[in-house]
């Protein structure tokens, strides 16, 4: 099965993900600084997780673009990884709701986690449609950069519940992770 559908329907899926993201924002009562201060909180979870699902959608197209065909094991996976970065919006609106109380952060924590498995599996589909010795394959490797993401994940949900802000820094940190580029893939196609 050829990669273009797979390609095409997730970047759809992300847009209307990042476009329910934007809408939820509300805009200030009055014009004072003071009401958009308000809104800070909910403007930086917005920009936090318009950066996370930005990282996937950016990461996604480098492992699609390496990768010869899909299967129906894939299709699964990668649905499986929309379905928690398609949760984002509500999280998003749970925090703001809840003025960033534990159980929120904690599953802010959790869909992320979740996507993250999702991401994982969506790589070990591929590699298992492909072969050991594709090109993601021997890009992938050990993916020390994913299971450290899906660990840090798992320490900041309980985080949650001791401090919103470990928490934060938790998933902060996986950002940062992935914002330097991860010149894997490339490398492995320029070597091809």
């Amino acid at each position: 099965m050829d990669t273009g559908r797979l390609a095409a329907f997730t970047d759809g899926v992300v847009a209307i993900i990042i476009t329910i993201m934007v809408l939820e924002l509300h805009v200030p009562a009055s014009g004072s600084l003071r009401d958009l201060s308000a809104s800070m909180p909910v403007l930086l979870a917005y920009a936090l997780s318009f950066i996370n699902v930005g990282l996937y959608w950016n990461n996604h197209h480098h492992l699609i673009h390496a990768t010869e065909k899909v299967d129906g094991r894939v299709l699964w996976a990668n649905l499986f990884l929309l379905f928690w970065l398609s949760l984002v919006p509500f999280v998003i609106r749970w925090l703001d709701s809840s003025g960033f109380a534990a159980g929120p952060t904690a599953t802010y924590g959790i869909v992320l986690g979740l996507a993250a498995i999702g991401y994982t599996l969506t790589e070990r589909a591929i590699i298992a449609c492909n072969g050991r010795t594709s090109a993601v394959a021997r890009a992938i490797g050990h993916d020390w950069k994913g299971w450290l993401s899906i660990l840090l994940y798992g320490v900041g949900i309980p985080l949650a519940f001791v401090s919103r802000w470990l928490a934060l820094g938790a998933y902060v940190a996986v950002i940062l992770m992935w914002l330097i580029p991860d010149r894997r893939i490339a490398r492995v196609r320029a070597e091809a």
